[in-house]
């Protein structure tokens, strides 16, 4: 269990650290202002649809995050593209389609409430959020501008992979950590007990909340999990598993935790408990 979701978020992470390394090395702080609309509630869409061009999982979701907000990019559209990216992509909109073909409502519903929750909270984190939420941000200023300084002396390819190897190794021990973690408490928890537990209208959504928080779950496989749940469980559970794991589970609130602040990420965990869980039950009862 441990090698199987080591194998599977492995690649995301290098993809990942290499996409932070090529904005690193290629991209200035002048051209990720000017991509970011001013306006910021253009700001949050633009971020929300962000993971079109950039469909990253989630494990590789941090590393270049965390270099677009040294870069420049506001913390609230940051945190929107981390919410949304791993979800609101072409990649897992194809899975979740397939998964549920014989409902295929849930993939456009997934789409949709990941929208609506990560708008939500990015309003929220603009009008409230008032200072740096990043974890010693100035060691990481002071290292990229001593980084940048001896560009001259080497080729920009070889910092590329200074830089990726660096974030490797820093998101790396957080990913192995958290499964081995996951892989514990899976392998601990009965199944037939799972399946017993959810019937009613708000215990099985909180129970789908900590099933996918624990599962920690690719946003790319996810899907798979949740269409077998269809027979037990509300299509509204459902949807909270599906929109809640990609954006908070244990492996990415470790790594967030590598990140940002401590108080930043429990707000921010609480934020996204709140919007998904309001939101699949709106969801449920119009529906």
């Amino acid at each position: 269990m441990f090698i199987s979701i080591i194998l599977e978020a492995i690649p995301f992470v290098l993809l990942g650290v290499l996409l932070s390394a090529l904005l690193q090395s290629f991209v200035s702080e002048q051209t990720i202002r000017r991509w970011i609309p001013s306006n910021p509630f253009l700001g949050i869409i633009f971020a929300s649809l962000l993971g079109i061009l950039f469909p990253i999982c989630e494990c590789g979701m941090i590393p270049v995050v965390r270099r677009l907000i040294l870069k420049g990019m506001p913390v609230y559209v940051a945190v929107v593209f981390i919410l949304t990216g791993p979800i609101i992509n072409p990649i897992v909109f194809s899975a979740t389609y397939l998964a549920f073909r014989n409902h295929p409502a849930m993939a456009y519903s997934r789409m949709g409430l990941a929208f609506a929750a990560a708008a939500v909270i990015g309003v929220l984190l603009y009008r409230f959020l008032k200072s740096n939420p990043l974890r010693n941000s100035k060691e990481h200023l002071s290292a990229q501008t001593s980084l940048e300084g001896h560009q001259h002396q080497g080729s920009k390819l070889t910092n590329l992979f200074v830089h990726a190897s660096d974030e490797f190794f820093e998101m790396g021990k957080y990913l192995v950590f958290g499964s081995l973690m996951t892989a514990l408490i899976q392998i601990f928890m009965h199944r037939e007990s799972l399946v017993a537990v959810g019937q009613g209208p708000l215990s099985s959504h909180l129970f789908m909340m900590g099933f996918a928080y624990v599962l920690s779950l690719c946003s790319t496989s996810d899907a798979f999990v949740a269409s077998s749940f269809q027979s037990t469980f509300s299509a509204g559970s459902l949807l909270t598993f599906l929109v809640i794991g990609p954006m908070l589970d244990f492996k990415s609130t470790l790594m967030l935790l590598a990140v940002f602040k401590t108080r930043f990420v429990l707000v921010l965990s609480m934020l996204v408990a709140i919007t998904v869980l309001a939101g699949s039950l709106l969801w449920e009862v119009l529906g």
